[in-house]
């Protein structure tokens, strides 16, 4: 029988603080010690994993301190500097772009609002929320990354595939002070325990909120 609406969210309600208890600390993965810094490094993740983003952006940051330094760097030579991540032209392109685009409109200054922030190169509304949530603790939406599309589904908080509608799933049942945490955590917990290859439902603590664990869905080969 299909959860109503209130059921549904009560049901959220129980996973955010299942969550809380089993990550309080949890953050972005990506380093950075300002909004500019985790700017580059969310372009410079996608369809890239944030361990790899992270080794290059440890060279990358002691280099370039600023917008303007990104922006005068020479081109070829940005490339070289992030070669190992996916993409890398086009990613240097955009980096570029962007941080002139900041010091002609924002002083050098990363901006506050989604829609600003969506109008530069590289940046889409994701990148945007974690900047804007990470960075300046503003909650303009949820994060939709490979490990929240994965487990808000599987936790049966969304019957959508794309990250759009996903957001809207989220943003309909979760509170709005919950939303930048909630990412946070959910990715914490998709990376240490609900991986996608093996799924810790032992030790889960979402397991008595989540329809998908295989201790109440018994395998096709053990039902047989």
């Amino acid at each position: 029988m299909k959860e109503t609406k209130e059921q549904l969210k009560a049901r959220a309600q129980q996973i955010v603080r299942a969550l809380k208890k089993t990550y309080p600390d949890a953050t972005c993965a990506l380093n950075h010690t300002n909004p500019l810094e985790l700017l580059i490094a969310t372009i410079l993740s996608a369809q890239c994993t944030d361990e790899r983003v992270n080794i290059v952006t440890a060279t990358l940051f002691r280099k370039y301190g600023s917008a303007a330094e990104f922006a005068a760097a020479d081109p070829a030579e940005l490339e070289r500097d992030i070669n190992s991540v996916t993409f890398f032209r086009n990613k240097t392109k955009s980096i570029q772009t962007t941080c002139r685009l900041l010091l002609e409109k924002y002083q050098g200054q990363v901006p506050r609002t989604l829609e600003e922030l969506v109008k530069l190169s590289g940046v889409g509304r994701k990148t945007a929320n974690v900047v804007l949530g990470t960075a300046f603790g503003i909650p303009t939406g949820v994060v939709v990354d490979t490990h929240v599309m994965r487990l808000t589904q599987l936790l049966k908080l969304t019957e959508h595939k794309e990250p759009e509608k996903i957001e809207q799933d989220l943003i309909a049942i979760l509170p709005k002070k919950e939303w930048i945490d909630f990412s946070h955590r959910l990715i914490w917990h998709g990376r240490r325990v609900c991986k996608a290859r093996k799924p810790a439902c032992e030790i889960c603590s979402l397991e008595p909120y989540c329809p998908s664990s295989r201790l109440k869905v018994p395998s096709a080969k053990k039902s047989k």
